[in-house]
């Protein structure tokens, strides 16, 4: 593990003033994994509206159209999986910066 740079704000977790985070760099790698989430929300949510006609023509399973699968499963399926790996990522964010609980 490498130690935090002198410069950067840390702030102490516990009691020994040996134990120290790296806050700025704790928050900065969360904003990047959420804003990177949002934009592929973003695209399962509203992409797929401009492309119906073309997604239509391809079918899926039993026959179900694309554009319609995605607006009444896919998309649902993958904002669960967008939670579980958010919730798997950060837990190892916070492994990593020393934050995990115990």
């Amino acid at each position: 593990m490498t130690q935090p740079d002198a410069s950067r704000k840390t702030t102490p977790v516990d009691e020994t003033p040996t134990h120290q985070v790296d806050t700025e760099g704790y928050w900065r790698a969360n904003i990047r994994l959420i804003t990177i989430l949002l934009v592929i929300w973003f695209s399962v949510s509203y992409v797929p509206v401009f492309f119906v006609e073309q997604l239509n023509q391809i079918t899926i399973l039993t026959g179900f159209p694309l554009g319609y699968y995605m607006g009444s499963q896919g998309s649902l399926i993958v904002f669960v999986l967008l939670v579980f790996y958010y919730a798997w990522r950060m837990g190892r964010l916070d492994r990593e910066y020393g934050l995990e609980e115990e």
